[in-house]
């Protein structure tokens, strides 16, 4: 059986770790570096550095930092933030990361998708989608950090995403990021059902329970949280061993 996945998440601005709710009121968290070398020390099954306002203010990952904290750990890295080119993988790889993630920048130039899976494998490609749920019910894609709203629903970006190559799909429903109320069953379950590929769910960790629930109801194959481990509300063994006593397969 295929073991689920337990993800923390750093969120990284101005070369710190930053946790906000629904991606606005952002505070600090820690020192990206510390942090990753703990959850890799504490059986945390992959890491994901998101770079956060990279887009934004248009320049490339902080691919120093990237490599100190490569240095410090043993688990798969994914990284992400102000990817455009095959020559900014190639970089990042270098510096100690195994998967990139891709964001805006994909989205609004797709074959982008294309060339990265061409370049360096499927596997290697993580397209990340931040989604909304609007009034009329549907989900639609953001982009530059939760800031633009597009007029793509969520699945039909994802299905294309991966029909370009993408490997996997690192969903964060900006609905329920930081509010600690449960990540979003409804949309990580019709991704999870639609897609060949693996699910992220991000969004919304805040009990040991949500993690079952995604898991059990929405079938996702990972869940990322971020602020309940770097505020040690909830330690990833901990979560584990209640993941496990669950009956939900996960590597102990």
């Amino acid at each position: 059986m295929i073991t689920k996945r337990i993800i923390p998440c750093l969120d990284i601005k101005d070369g710190r770790t930053v946790k906000g709710t629904n991606f606005i009121n952002l505070r600090d968290a820690g020192d990206p570096v510390e942090l990753g070398a703990e959850y890799a020390r504490q059986g945390a099954d992959e890491l994901v550095f998101l770079d956060i306002t990279a887009t934004n203010e248009k320049r490339k990952t902080l691919s120093e930092l990237v490599s100190r904290i490569a240095h410090h750990i043993n688990i798969p890295f994914t990284v992400g933030g102000g990817i455009s080119s095959v020559e900014d993988v190639r970089v990042l790889l270098q510096h100690g990361a195994d998967k990139i993630s891709v964001n805006t920048s994909a989205f609004k130039r797709p074959d982008l998708i294309n060339e990265l899976s061409g370049e360096f494998g499927s596997q290697c490609v993580v397209l990340a989608i931040d989604t909304k749920q609007e009034e009329d019910g549907e989900w639609y894609v953001y982009l530059n950090g939760g800031r633009v709203k597009t007029d793509t629903r969520c699945i039909d970006w994802a299905r294309e995403g991966v029909r370009r190559g993408a490997g996997e799909i690192l969903l964060t429903s900006m609905n329920h990021d930081g509010t600690k109320n449960g990540f979003s069953v409804e949309i990580t379950g019709t991704l999870a059902r639609e897609l060949p590929v693996p699910v992220i769910a991000s969004g919304g960790a805040g009990t040991m329970e949500h993690f079952t629930e995604v898991f059990r109801e929405a079938n996702a194959d990972a869940a990322l949280a971020a602020s309940i481990f770097h505020f040690r509300e909830i330690s990833i063994p901990e979560l584990k061993a209640y993941l496990n006593s669950e009956g939900i397969p996960v590597r102990v």
